[in-house]
C-alpha cells in the first residue's frame, strides 16, 4: 500500500500535534517515549506517553478496513518516512533524550521501533537491539571456550 497525498497530510498533522504537546524549550520537561498505536479495522492512529495518557489521535482513511497481510509493513514504512520528513520537528521536541517512537498494535504489543532520538544521533528504521541476543550468545560461547 503506497501512501496517497491525503495519508501523507494526515501523518504530518499527527506529528505536528504530537510536537505541540512537547514545545521547543531550553530544558526538556519530561522523560517519555511516544507510543504509536494503529488499529487496522478503523484506521485509527493514536499517540500515548509512557503513562498511557493519550497525546493525540486521528483516522487515516486509507488504512480503514485494509485487510492485506502487509498492513503493518506498509504502516511502518509510511510512519518512518513521515518521521524522517519531519525530523527537525521531532528532534526539537522537549523530551529528555534518548526517546523513541514505538509502534504498537491495538493490544499494546510492540511491533517496531520507528525512530530513536538521542541528541545528535537519530536511528531511523530497524529495531535498535535487533540481533542483540545472537551477539550475546556468540560472546558467551567464545568466553566459555
Amino acid at each position: 500500500m503506497k501512501a496517497n497525498d491525503q495519508t501523507l497530510q494526515q501523518l504530518e498533522r499527527f506529528l505536528v500535534k504530537v510536537s505541540h504537546k512537547f514545545p521547543i524549550s531550553d530544558e526538556a520537561e519530561r522523560m517519555t517515549d511516544i507510543h504509536v498505536r494503529v488499529t487496522q479495522d478503523g484506521g485509527e492512529l493514536l499517540a500515548f506517553d509512557d503513562d498511557d495518557d493519550e497525546i493525540t489521535r486521528c483516522v487515516v482513511e486509507q488504512w480503514i478496513d485494509y485487510k492485506e497481510d502487509d498492513f503493518f509493513t506498509s504502516v511502518i514504512a509510511q510512519l518512518r518516512n513521515s518521521l524522517e520528513s519531519h525530523r527537525s520537528v521531532v528532534e526539537n521536541m522537549s523530551i529528555l533524550k534518548p526517546f523513541s517512537f514505538v509502534l504498537e498494535n491495538e493490544d499494546h504489543e510492540h511491533i517496531a521501533e520507528l525512530m530513536v532520538v538521542d541528541g545528535d544521533t537519530i536511528i531511523l528504521g530497524g529495531d535498535l537491539m535487533d540481533g542483540l541476543d545472537d551477539e550475546l550468545d556468540d560472546f558467551l560461547a567464545n568466553l566459555l571456550k
